[in-house]
């Protein structure tokens, strides 16, 4: 239990269906042979290289996916090469990862002092929150350390108390799920761009509409701005694309750690790369350096990417009013 009430967070038991399913993957995985080679799947090795890569023989490699595809981890892709499902990725993305990474440590830097009434406030808050989760102590030091990456961007003054107890939140909410806290029943996708006021936003708007609570959507910056830029809100409301009350984040570890798929666009080796998590770079023209025509043909490939996203990932959405069927 998170003490948050989020119950749909932390699954619910399984039926009977579901348990066969997720027994019979079980059994597969048994066999050190055939976990071999959903690693090198999962690290993206081409099916050809798996026999020199592990040193067995490429029938053995054959039969190991064809029991993988059997019980559904493994999918063949748009480009005809084989990848592990949505759900395998949450179920077992980190079960193949090679080492054990660790959990995200806050900068011990951190003064917890003199900070302003309201972000003290919101640090008692959260911590009778997350208190069946964190020590009161962690989650001050998330809080301080939110405060201190927003306030150094934030525009509107005004706003810092509101955005830095959203932040904590989703930043502890992400370390929960590192940690193992916190049971997902569905993928975790991070969109990373350079601003978070473009791209990523437009990606991550794209994939709450088009796949709804199927997935758990999070976006930041390698270097966010202080604010969003109106432009990218009205042409995705062109278009009938609902954004919200989204705001630039800064990248930090625990919310990459949190992610099943981590997607980068033009911010180069920022992001931290983490084994178990399926990394993907999308050559996107930054909207922000455009006008509003470059901006529409970037919307409009965007949504083409996440579209494709969503198939690589079979996702479902419960139907939704207003969501087109292009999916």
């Amino acid at each position: 239990m998170t003490g948050r009430g989020d119950t749909h967070r932390v699954g619910r038991p399984l039926g009977v269906d579901a348990a066969r399913a997720r027994a019979e993957q079980a059994a597969v995985l048994g066999d050190t042979l055939v976990l071999r080679v959903l690693s090198a799947i999962a690290a993206r090795t081409p099916e050809a290289a798996i026999p020199g890569l592990l040193q067995i023989s490429a029938r053995s490699v054959s039969e190991a996916v064809a029991r993988l595809e059997d019980v559904g981890i493994v999918v063949v892709g748009e480009a005809g090469e084989r990848t592990l499902t949505a759900e395998a990725w949450v179920r077992f993305g980190r079960l193949v990862a090679t080492g054990s990474p660790a959990l995200p440590v806050v900068n011990p830097d951190v003064l917890l002092t003199a900070l302003p009434d309201a972000i003290e406030g919101i640090a008692r808050d959260l911590s009778y929150r997350f208190s069946s989760t964190f020590s009161a102590e962690t989650v001050s030091r998330y809080v301080a350390e939110t405060y201190a990456l927003i306030s150094r961007r934030a525009r509107v003054r005004a706003d810092l108390p509101t955005l830095t107890a959203r932040y904590a939140v989703d930043r502890l909410d992400a370390l929960a799920s590192v940690s193992g806290l916190v049971l997902r029943d569905t993928p975790e996708v991070l969109f990373v761009c350079v601003q978070n006021s473009g791209r990523s936003q437009m990606a991550a708007a794209y994939l709450r509409y088009l796949a709804g609570a199927a997935v758990h959507v999070r976006t930041a910056g390698s270097d966010p701005a202080g604010e969003m830029d109106e432009r990218i809100v009205r042409s995705l409301a062109e278009v009938g694309v609902p954004f919200g009350d989204e705001y630039p984040k800064p990248l930090t570890d625990e919310v990459v750690q949190a992610a099943d798929y981590v997607v980068t666009m033009g911010c180069g080796d920022a992001c931290p790369v983490y084994p178990g998590r399926r990394y993907m770079d999308w050559d996107l023209d930054d909207p922000l350096l455009l006008d509003g025509t470059g901006i529409a043909r970037v919307r409009d490939e965007v949504r083409g990417r996440v579209e494709g996203l969503i198939r690589e990932m079979r996702l479902f959405r419960s139907p939704s009013p207003g969501v087109p069927d292009s999916v």
